[in-house]
């Protein structure tokens, strides 16, 4: 009798103990109605919010679709469509993300007034960043993250979730802009400098709260010192740039004797970008000992050294033109040719045979002096020599090969001996 008590009494312990690990493992639901009442309708929504608690995703949704179509007419019709979004984000995987924020889309879409509609871009620009990869992998979830997230701070500016966006965008632009960074220091180390300034230009002009833009900008004028004179006004404003915006940069005083060596004023340190560094110095997450190596495993990007202030890129990123193209216009007029292009039907057959190609002759530009104005064109002050040097190109000129060499070589060697056999024949 006393065994069996005890037994009794080992069961109703473990019982609970097993009901408390379970209560504790499900995860209640964010948006659920408080409305105390027994209508059909509500049962039905509280039954598959219970399902949702519980993981039963597919039945959840089953009793919402039931509810949704049976009584087309309830107040609980946005909560039903909005749990059955929650339903999808939290079975998750790409197939579950998918739908979810095709649901959440379409609550936004017929509920734009409603307070869950910041939530629900939220939870659509938070399917992104989760799917985020690495800088080195393929950005299309870092940029339909950033996309979404800035719609959500754009759209809804005083929602609660807004100063979590903002961070999350940062995060996500700190992740695109090394993305950037790591192509064009590829250039920069390839030799190939008009490639490389494209780069870096675009993204210190897209990024400038990325962690390594001093860096990015010191990269960038360097690659503009070696694509020729012409472009050191350019290299002169990425130095510029480094000591007024980043002066706690250690490119700062590098940066002042290349200004001083190019003869351009070096400007006084910006005491908002002063102050705006120091934070982010003081405020860094630093990383662990050990996050390099877990870190290797992982999918996810760091983002530990994402800017912590400062307002983040509110437009989208557009690739610049190569400084290293000439414009359109400024050529055209300087060839005196349109840059317009005209079709018109082509009745002589022989056209091609017989007049010349345009593209193999180029005007040649005018001279400065003319007949009409009376000036003499031979005392025409010569153009500048800068302009006048052909454009940089990304394409380095090859190393010769080990072939050509022997060749070189071997015609010496037979030259050699045949010198050889020649003084023997006079010598005979």
């Amino acid at each position: 009798m006393v065994l069996n008590r005890r037994t009794v009494r080992y069961v109703v312990v473990l019982a609970a103990a097993l009901g408390t690990l379970v209560s504790c493992g499900r995860k209640k639901y964010e948006n659920p109605i408080t409305k105390d009442t027994q209508q059909p309708d509500k049962v039905l929504f509280d039954k598959a919010i219970a399902d949702i608690e519980r993981s039963r995703y597919e039945v959840a949704r089953l009793t919402l679709q039931t509810l949704i179509n049976t009584y087309d007419s309830s107040e609980y019709l946005a909560k039903a469509k909005l749990a059955i979004a929650d339903s999808w984000y939290r079975e998750g995987g790409a197939h579950g993300m998918a739908q979810a924020e095709a649901e959440y889309k379409d609550f936004i879409l017929f509920y734009p007034t409603m307070e869950e509609a910041a939530e629900a871009q939220e939870k659509v620009c938070d399917i992104h960043y989760r799917q985020m990869e690495k800088p080195d992998r393929d950005p299309l979830h870092a940029l339909r993250a950033e996309d979404e997230c800035r719609q959500l701070l754009v759209q809804f500016p005083n929602s609660k979730f807004a100063p979590l966006a903002e961070q999350k965008l940062r995060n996500i632009q700190e992740v695109l802009a090394e993305h950037e960074f790591r192509a064009g220091l590829f250039y920069h180390t390839k030799g190939s400098y008009p490639a490389a300034a494209n780069r870096l230009q675009g993204l210190v002009n897209q990024y400038p709260l990325y962690s390594q833009a001093d860096e990015a900008l010191w990269q960038l004028g360097d690659s503009y010192t070696r694509m020729g004179d012409r472009f050191e006004e350019k290299a002169a404003d990425a130095f510029t740039r480094i000591v007024r915006d980043y002066p706690l940069s250690e490119h700062a005083d590098s940066a002042r004797e290349k200004l001083l060596a190019m003869k351009r004023p070096v400007p006084e340190a910006d005491p908002v970008a002063y102050a705006r560094m120091k934070y982010e110095l003081e405020n860094r997450d630093n990383p662990g000992m050990m996050s390099h190596f877990w870190g290797l495993f992982k999918k996810s990007p760091d983002t530990s050294m994402a800017a912590k202030s400062g307002t983040p890129t509110m437009t989208a990123f557009r690739p610049t033109i190569p400084a290293s193209i000439p414009a359109p216009a400024a050529a055209a007029g300087a060839a005196g040719v349109s840059a317009d292009v005209s079709v018109s039907t082509v009745t002589d057959s022989t056209a091609l045979d017989t007049k010349p190609d345009a593209r193999q002759n180029p005007p040649a530009p005018e001279a400065s002096g003319s007949a009409s104005t009376g000036t003499n064109t031979a005392q025409a002050k010569p153009a500048d020599t800068a302009s006048n040097q052909p454009l940089p190109s990304n394409h380095q000129q090859p190393p010769k090969k080990k072939k050509e060499k022997k060749k070189k070589v071997a015609q010496k060697d037979t030259q050699k001996d045949s010198q050889k056999d020649q003084q023997k024949n006079d010598s005979q």
